[in-house]
């Protein structure tokens, strides 16, 4: 996507807002729940209102949904790194590994058995992501760096007017703002142009996807738990905590600690348009949905659901962004 004004948008942004949005979403659910309540006084006031809800959510087995908090905030930003760097078909395939991961920590925490059908689909997801995995590029043009134009065309020194034409043009095609030196170049290159690196985004969406198996299982469990007062607790009040464990790291250690010193010089919402602000709106989105296919199913039974995703983003990689339908997935 072409940057905004000159700027990209900052992903550890995009988590927190996430999380703001997946806060207020929840805590007016669980409000409009609490008011609804036939055991809720008819002369509550909104102050009892408000207090019978930081009870619940503050109540003393809180403190565990601090744990896939900090799972999903993590899985997020992982996830916005490798969504930058694959396309969107292998993304959506290669995702699909978190249901192995799922299966894997359903059977170690839930002490679930997979049948033999389920461990069959399991073989066949693996065999799509082997094939979605497949090296790319191969034979595709290569983008020069400035360092790397400079160090390839010194030696050759050009003999006519025809090669002195050449070597500014391609110079000036590597050039962006600060044409006039070398000191920021690469920088200025990077921010307009790019790198897509297919090892480094699948190397992210498996750590994702491994997070998204220990979190979704580790929620399901508390979600379904039995003992003490687990199961009078609402699924709208788990995702307030859950929301609002989550708010901290996505704050302290994405915005602040990683990304601090570039927001402060251009701003939180640097890089924003349409389709940032979609993006983040539906990650929301979809978080609450989840939330509610583990409380009345399971992962498992989610993860597969979820997987016809594949089916919508190869129809819109199609006709959006001109994917060609071959043996092997390749770029030209």
């Amino acid at each position: 996507m072409p940057p905004v004004n000159g700027q990209r948008y900052h992903a550890s942004t995009a988590v927190f807002l996430n999380e703001v949005i997946k806060l207020v979403i929840s805590l007016t659910l669980a409000l409009y729940e609490i008011m609804t309540n036939p055991q809720s006084s008819q002369s509550a006031t909104i102050m009892d209102i408000f207090e019978e809800l930081a009870g619940a959510v503050f109540a003393g087995d809180s403190w565990k949904m601090a744990i896939p908090a900090v799972l999903y905030t993590i899985q997020n930003s992982v996830q916005y790194i490798a969504a930058g760097n694959l396309d969107a078909a292998t993304f959506q395939v290669t995702s699909q590994l978190k249901i192995l991961t799922t299966a894997v920590f359903s059977m170690v925490l839930l002490g679930r058995v997979l049948d033999t059908r389920k461990w069959l689909s399991l073989v066949l997801l693996m065999v799509g992501v082997a094939v979605a995995s497949y090296p790319v590029g191969f034979g595709s043009e290569t983008v020069l760096t400035l360092n790397e134009l400079k160090e390839t065309l010194a030696p050759h020194a050009p003999r006519n007017i025809w090669d002195l034409k050449a070597l500014g043009n391609a110079a000036a095609g590597q050039l962006a703002k600060r044409s006039a030196t070398y000191a920021g170049i690469d920088e200025d290159y990077a921010t307009q142009n790019p790198r897509v690196q297919a090892g480094v985004g699948l190397s992210a969406l498996v750590v994702a996807c491994v997070l998204s198996g220990l979190a979704g299982v580790y929620f399901e469990k508390i979600l379904k738990e039995p003992k003490g007062n687990m199961r009078r607790t609402s699924v709208w009040v788990r995702n307030v905590q859950l929301s609002f464990y989550s708010l901290w790291p996505a704050l302290f250690i994405g915005v602040i600690f990683n990304d601090g010193e570039h927001i402060a010089k251009e701003g939180f919402f640097a890089g924003y348009n349409s389709v940032v602000w979609t993006a983040v709106v539906l990650q929301a989105l979809g978080g609450i949905t989840v939330a509610l296919v583990i409380k009345y199913a399971d992962n498992i039974a989610k993860n597969f659901a979820t997987s016809v995703s594949i089916i919508l983003s190869f129809l819109a990689s199609v006709s959006l962004f001109d994917f060609e339908i071959t043996t092997l997935v390749s770029e030209k």
